[in-house]
């Protein structure tokens, strides 16, 4: 019998994208593949979260072993595999709990293991994976008579029948390096590993904020319980000038993590594929972003919290909005932070969900996949609105993140001031920035700073940021572009934003971060074809059409959705 040539398959990245997408291939009904797997470093599994590059011994996790998609064997199981492992990160595996957050160096440890084991079992089933570690990607090059996919990197060029872009975050350097105390992200935590005796600037209030401030508080000081058992804040002597000052745009903290009742923000009622497509047909091809609200948030709360959906029935999106951020402005943010935290620590203990909270996780990641088929005008409102407040509420702040913020607050080290949508960080060519912005009484400030750090998280990134150059010459990829609905609103936001909006083929476009992108996370050139070799689930290059940034939900689910494309 003649030997079936295997289809070869090249996976770009080795963390957990890459992971879930390599567990969908080997335990797949065909497994007549030949797989390669590139990544840069000389390590599997992890990624930059998990990983020296994005934590170190003081990062948490804000998910638990509950709470994360099923791999090989739950992390239970696994720590009671590595007693001397779980020794070092004051784990007792005879006494592990499910519900709690984990150090995130031994997440990542668990992570490279789940890759170790997968390709255990890819030999076991001689399914052919071949490890290139400590490789870079150069480029890719799509030969489209050929319908092969050539990768090239320092030292050869492979060609392969699939590619699967799996890389992951990416912070680029505008100013650090060039201007002293100027930082553009906090990672490798390692840098802010700094002891200082000044004020320290930070742009942003989200979990990547709670990283850096972990890191800085603890070079220049120690936490410790007072007699109550509460948290509290010592600064060293050498930092007596030391304190953080958070700026953010709206000056809210992010919110705390709480009982999830469904702990994989699914859930039963939400609208069905079928359902979706039906809309589209009744709207011109376009998902209703007022439909999707209704159908999988409020409606909802009718059976579960038949109290809360009386209180929002006839509150359309912005309104609802409009009156949680309203909540949340009534009370000094630390007062807030503090309530916040009590009724976390209620949900936990009584494991009842704070359900609204929940079901707006649930909306982010039931929308995020279908979000490509909002219409402009819609994903303009998703923007402003709906994803501020998502952002903030799905943050999920493990409690012991919270208790050092407040710890630090109450000493007076740490505090917040909103800055609004026109706060500008100014760099210094003699070092450190001056934050310039408006206060509430809109009296202009300016502040100097000598250390400045950006924390406002992975930034959605452009069509002109993606690392494989040869796609954006040869027009095998495209800018992200979500059609105007109304003709008459799109030449009116062309004329106010020329820059953001476009007019093309006699329609009317807004442009959004990244690539253009099909359901099955085929990449789409310039001429709306998509391509049936090249599949990307690298989020920063894919958030105009996927907006929600889910860990290790999104990984499972666009890993199928690829998957689905693959075995066709």
């Amino acid at each position: 019998m003649p030997e079936v040539n295997k289809k070869k398959i090249a996976i770009i990245g080795g963390g957990p994208s890459a992971l879930f997408m390599y567990k969908r291939l080997i335990e797949a009904e065909d497994k007549n593949y030949d797989i390669h797997i590139f990544e840069r470093k000389n390590k599997l599994g992890a990624g930059m979260p998990y990983s020296e590059e994005g934590a170190s011994a003081e990062h948490i996790t804000n998910v638990s072993d509950n709470e994360i998609p099923e791999i090989v064997c739950s992390i239970e199981d696994w720590v009671k595999t590595n007693p001397p492992l779980a020794t070092e990160f004051k784990i007792n595996p005879s006494n592990f709990n499910e519900y709690k957050v984990l150090p995130r160096l031994l997440f990542g440890n668990y992570l490279t293991a789940q890759f170790g084991l997968l390709l255990d079992k890819a030999k076991a089933e001689e399914i052919d994976t071949t490890l290139h570690l400590s490789v870079i990607v150069k480029d890719l090059i799509y030969k489209e008579q050929l319908n092969e996919v050539w990768l090239k990197t320092d030292n050869e060029t492979l060609v392969f029948d699939t590619v699967i872009i799996c890389i992951g975050h990416n912070w680029p350097k505008k100013f650090e390096g060039k201007i002293d105390g100027y930082y553009d992200s906090p990672y490798p935590p390692s840098k802010l590993n700094l002891q200082v005796n000044h004020p320290i600037a930070i742009k942003g209030s989200s979990l990547t904020a709670i990283d850096a401030i972990r890191t800085l508080s603890r070079h220049n000081g120690y936490f410790d319980k007072d007699e109550k058992g509460m948290q509290q804040y010592h600064l060293n002597k050498e930092s007596e000038g030391f304190k953080i000052m958070m700026h953010s745009r709206n000056g809210f903290l992010p919110a705390i993590r709480f009982h999830l009742e469904d702990s994989h923000l699914q859930n039963s009622s939400l609208l069905t594929a079928e359902e979706i497509a039906e809309n589209r047909k009744l709207n011109n091809g376009f998902l209703s972003l007022d439909y999707i609200f209704e159908q999988d948030f409020k409606e909802l709360f009718k059976e579960k919290e038949p109290e809360f959906y009386h209180q929002i029935k006839n509150s359309n999106l912005e309104e609802f909005v409009e009156q949680m951020f309203a909540l949340r402005e009534q009370e000094d943010t630390f007062e807030l932070f503090k309530a916040e935290y009590l009724e976390a620590e209620q949900s936990i203990k009584r494991k009842k969900s704070v359900y609204w909270k929940e079901l707006l996780g649930v909306l982010s990641f039931a929308m995020n996949q279908p979000a490509k088929h909002f219409s402009a005008e819609d994903t303009m409102r998703l923007q402003k609105h709906l994803m501020p407040l998502i952002s903030l509420v799905i943050a999920y702040v493990p409690q012991s993140s919270c208790e050092d913020l407040m710890a630090l607050h109450k000493a007076g080290f740490l505090d917040i001031v909103s800055v609004g949508d026109d706060g500008e960080v100014i760099p210094q060519q003699n070092g450190g920035i001056i934050y310039s912005y408006q206060d509430k009484n809109n009296k202009p400030v300016e502040n100097y700073f000598k250390t400045y750090i950006d924390c406002v998280g992975q930034a959605h990134l452009s069509y002109e940021d993606f690392p494989f150059k040869s796609f954006v010459e040869d027009n095998t990829i495209s800018q992200a572009l979500i059609k105007f609905k109304s003709a008459e609103i799109g030449k009116s936001e062309l004329d106010k934003n020329p820059e953001k909006v476009i007019f093309y083929s006699g329609d009317y476009y807004l442009k959004v971060s990244g690539i253009t992108i099909n359901d099955h996370f085929q990449i789409v050139d310039q001429y709306g074809a998509f391509n049936k070799s090249i599949y990307i689930m690298a989020v920063p290059y894919i958030s105009g059409f996927n907006p929600d940034y889910s860990g290790l939900d999104f990984c499972e689910s666009a890993s199928e959705k690829i998957m689905e494309s693959i075995s066709i």
